[in-house]
């Protein structure tokens, strides 16, 4: 039986690839069915599942270095506690503020379960109760938050998601010495954006990180994501017009999606492939 494609990430992950996704798929015709592809910033772990939906009989190894299993794992409590949560604000107008007992109310609910099960998916459980794409990783923040009613109304699951994926926890660069010699490799490279404190990964990240990662390029099959807040194009494009370096991205195929954050921001973006 074939098993369960997921378009999106089963549980929130902010970066997650989604609405490149049919994109990818179309792209990965030109790829080989047999061959080994290599999520070297695994985060939701999204395009490594679709990957290997995808081509069953490749290996695909998804770097899970922010633990997403984790959370997958914990799905089950994750469902008991936003049960509880919907009871509690059962009567409370959909997408407005909560505040008062009920507040208090969910707090202590929460609080509650992480003291029992010694463990909360607050990313999961922030997308329920904050706006705009907002998260916490702990109580103490979430306390500090204004909790809105946006509790998600069914239960999550992520049964097959991970089937089938070779699950490494490594520095990308190791995994990458790894694998760079490995015939048919394609590597997946979706690194967290250019000067942020990203959940797609657990360091802050400059020029001089973004600029290590195009290390990898040179010489490889690849699938590279980011977007038009880097620059990263424009400064490769630079290098290779006005230097003896080459350009890692010189004739590669490039798609754009625009993305929102609120009604007055947006981005655009990129996957380049080669």
């Amino acid at each position: 039986m074939k098993k369960k494609q997921y378009n999106t990430a089963p549980l929130p992950f902010m970066g997650q690839k989604r609405k490149f996704i049919k994109s990818f798929k179309d792209a990965l015709h030109n790829y080989p069915s047999n061959g080994v592809y290599v999520d070297l910033f695994g985060g939701s772990g999204l395009l490594a599942h679709t990957a290997k939906h995808h081509y069953p009989n490749a290996k695909v190894v998804y770097n899970d270095y922010d633990n997403y299993r984790e959370r997958i794992n914990a799905i089950p409590q994750t469902n008991v506690l936003l049960a509880k949560i919907r009871t509690l604000v059962n009567d409370w107008p959909k997408d407005k503020r909560i505040t008062g007992e009920v507040r208090e109310s969910v707090l202590k609910t929460i609080k509650q379960h992480e003291n029992e099960n010694g463990y909360v998916d607050y990313i999961t459980i922030s997308s329920s109760l904050l706006f705009s794409m907002k998260y916490v990783l702990n109580y103490t923040d979430l306390e500090k938050s204004t909790l809105y009613n946006c509790v998600r109304m069914s239960d999550y699951n992520a049964e097959g998601y991970l089937s089938g994926l070779d699950i490494v926890n490594l520095d990308y660069k190791v995994l990458f010495e790894q694998y760079k010699d490995t015939p048919n490799v394609v590597f997946l490279i979706d690194p967290p954006y250019l000067q942020t404190t990203s959940m797609t990964y657990k360091n802050y990240w400059n020029l001089t990180d973004y600029l290590d990662v195009l290390s990898v390029l040179e010489g490889q099959r690849y699938f590279y994501f980011t977007s038009n807040k880097s620059s990263i194009i424009e400064l490769c494009e630079w290098v290779g017009n006005r230097t003896l370096a080459s350009n890692p991205f010189a004739h590669a195929t490039k798609q754009e999606v625009n993305t929102s954050v609120n009604y007055s921001s947006s981005y655009t973006d990129i996957m380049l492939f080669k």
